[in-house]
């Protein structure tokens, strides 16, 4: 599973509106991109001084599904028509993503958990 995400931080400026567009529109790409497996957007929760302002997780099944995902008209439209209007800056990764919490070992033997 690859896994897609991807920070934001907003103009001085942007107001609340403007980012619920954002999370509208990409609210609205699941049933337009087949390639997500999983996708989760929200804004910051406040709990962090200096924290990112939004963030989008997505899952897809491999490079091939990243790269249809990454160009498909949907999601160029909302880069261009929500979000870089808005955007002071980004930051991305993907990577392989492996499931740590069910591989989890128990602390206090120091062994995998049966």
């Amino acid at each position: 599973m690859l896994r897609h995400v991807v920070l934001f931080r907003w103009r001085e400026g942007t107001t609340a509106d403007q980012v619920e567009a954002v999370r509208a529109g990409a609210a609205a790409l699941p049933a337009r991109i087949p390639e997500l497996v999983r996708y989760t957007v929200g804004a910051d929760a406040g709990l962090v001084e200096g924290n990112w302002d939004f963030a989008v997780v997505a899952d897809l099944e491999d490079a091939d599904a990243y790269r249809r995902y990454a160009d498909h008209p949907a999601h160029q439209a909302l880069i261009a028509e929500r979000i870089r209007p808005i955007l002071a800056a980004r930051a991305a990764v993907q990577f392989e993503a492996v499931d740590l919490v069910g591989e989890r070992s128990d602390p206090a033997a120091g062994a995998p958990a049966s």
